[in-house]
């Protein structure tokens, strides 16, 4: 069945386009990898997907509905969920303050509820303290529930920030370079957390530039170059095709 579907997604910025119309799609329960030289358009297109950019053209179509032009909270409440290169948070709140953000259906948001704190805003709110506690268990947070989100490493700051994606209980992540800066052993471990859940049912889109991360983690992979899918098919497939290796390399590069 297929999770997520783009066509023909084009995306300029003064002039320059960025997405040069990509047709994409991602099935359900799959690892999906998203690789291609700096400046393919892998990151504009998460940004269109997930609602953070509107695209020029196109469409965009999750779990059977059309979702093009959505907003990014209503994108997130139909339960497809993003994650940042760059770890994101609030530095000052707790680990398990910042994972309780993200959980929905929180009657605190509402004005009345928030001042009045009746019986069923308290209950839920220690619902979603509890389920942030295991959440934080699960990614081996737990140790460091209650401290702000500054204080931890650049590895364990990736950790929350999958974290994050799980309170909104997603169908489908997109994973923006999950490994990026982090030490071989955790990437390792982010990988394990990410095979676990996408046995459990949660599908990923993952853009990443370690191709032994990708080979280990990803099938299919899809090669994007200049604002379009280039390739799709198995990792060892993909890095035996020529127009990935010219995309990569560069034709004089393959040509030596």
């Amino acid at each position: 069945m297929d999770l997520l579907e783009s066509r023909g997604i084009t995306r300029s910025f003064y002039g320059v386009q960025a997405l040069a119309g990509v047709d994409l799609t991602v099935r359900a329960g799959t690892i999906t990898g998203l690789i291609g030289p700096n400046g393919a358009g892998k990151t504009t297109l998460f940004n269109v997907i997930s609602g953070l950019l509107r695209p020029d053209a196109g469409s965009i179509r999750f779990d059977g509905r059309d979702i093009t032009g959505w907003r990014p909270d209503r994108i997130t409440a139909a339960g497809l969920v993003r994650t940042f290169q760059i770890a994101r948070g609030f530095p000052r709140l707790s680990v398990r303050e910042n994972l309780m953000l993200y959980a929905p259906g929180q009657p605190g948001e509402r004005v009345l509820a928030a001042l009045a704190r009746p019986d069923g805003a308290v209950r839920r709110e220690r619902a979603i303290s509890d389920e942030a506690a295991r959440v934080a268990e699960r990614l081996a947070l737990g140790a460091v529930l209650d401290q702000p989100a500054d204080a931890l490493s650049g590895g364990q700051k990736k950790l929350l920030e999958l974290g994050r994606a799980l309170m909104a209980r997603p169908r489908l992540v997109l994973l923006d370079e999950p490994a990026a800066g982090v030490n071989p052993t955790l990437a390792a471990t982010l990988a394990d957390h990410v095979r676990d859940l996408a046995r459990e049912g949660t599908s990923f889109l993952v853009i990443e530039h370690d191709m032994a991360l990708v080979e280990r983690l990803c099938d299919p992979v899809i090669v994007m170059t200049e604002g379009r899918r280039l390739v799709e098919g198995s990792f060892a497939a993909v890095r035996a095709d020529r127009r990935v290796q010219e995309a990569y390399l560069g034709v004089r590069a393959w040509a030596s």
